[in-house]
């Protein structure tokens, strides 16, 4: 017997990218757009992580380098190293990864829960296990809500 459409578990997509090696990724909904590293208008560089500020489609946005977070040690972006622009509540944030691989449909079944993945480690969501790839699922929400600065419209 078939469960009701209402009942059946809903699949949710996720874009892909990589940090050091190791594939990654966020709820597909949250992303507003895919740029590279150079189309950015940067005009300030605050440091390791909080890659400073830049513009975009008229809305000054902070940008984080989560490679310096999730894989330190790599070098300043390459001109060609993608940005995905993503909105959150705190507003829109312009996040460096390394590449993005794709986008992958994912049901709650694959998606198995990541052992030690509390406490301050509270944005990984899971691993997300499909054709053969692994994925390191983040809650982008939630590792953005430290994010201090709010878009602004350009006049």
């Amino acid at each position: 017997m078939s469960q009701p459409l209402s009942q059946l578990p809903t699949a949710r997509q996720y874009l892909c990218f990589t940090l050091g090696g190791v594939e990654y990724g966020l709820d597909y909904a949250a992303v507003q757009e895919l740029k590279v590293y150079r189309s950015l208008e940067r005009f300030s560089s605050d440091g390791e992580i909080i890659g400073g500020v830049a513009l975009s489609r008229g809305v000054i946005m902070p940008v984080m380098d989560l490679r310096a977070a999730f894989a330190p040690g790599l070098s300043l972006p390459a001109p060609d190293t993608d940005v995905v622009i993503v909105r959150v509540a705190a507003g829109v944030v312009g996040v460096v990864v390394e590449r993005v691989t794709g986008v992958v449909r994912l049901r709650p079944d694959q998606v198995a829960p990541l052992p030690g993945a509390r406490g301050e480690a509270d944005y990984l969501i899971g691993l997300g296990l499909a054709k053969g790839r692994r994925l390191i699922l983040l809650d982008i929400e939630r590792l953005m809500s430290l994010a201090p600065a709010e878009p602004r419209q350009v006049a």
